[in-house]
């Protein structure tokens, strides 16, 4: 086998028949899709920029994944929080019915 040159191409990694290796997926990354699309938003956000910061680090695949994960979570949190804040209001509402208990 001869020595690469500065000028050759940079070798690829090939598995078993000569085809190229595609990259490893980040497993980081399905989990923050799968926890955010099943309602665990906290944990789906966490996960999707643990998963952004490795796949960035090591070239793996799943950066869409990992994006799409922390936006589903994000989403997820603010409907979260806006239907509380309702439920609140309504809870409020409801108690305060305009009769006086004196």
């Amino acid at each position: 086998m001869t020595e690469p040159t500065p000028y050759s191409a940079p070798q690829q990694p090939y598995a078993a028949g000569g085809a190229p290796a595609a990259p490893k997926w980040n497993t980081l990354a399905i989990i923050s899709l799968v926890a955010s699309v099943i309602g665990i938003h906290l944990a789906g956000i966490i996960t999707g920029h643990i998963a952004l910061n490795q796949i960035k680090k090591t070239g793996e695949q799943g950066n869409v994944l990992a994006i799409i994960g922390l936006i589903v979570g994000y989403i997820g949190i603010v409907v979260v929080v806006i239907l509380t804040i309702v439920w609140i209001g309504i809870l409020v509402a409801a108690g305060t019915n305009g009769y006086s208990s004196y």
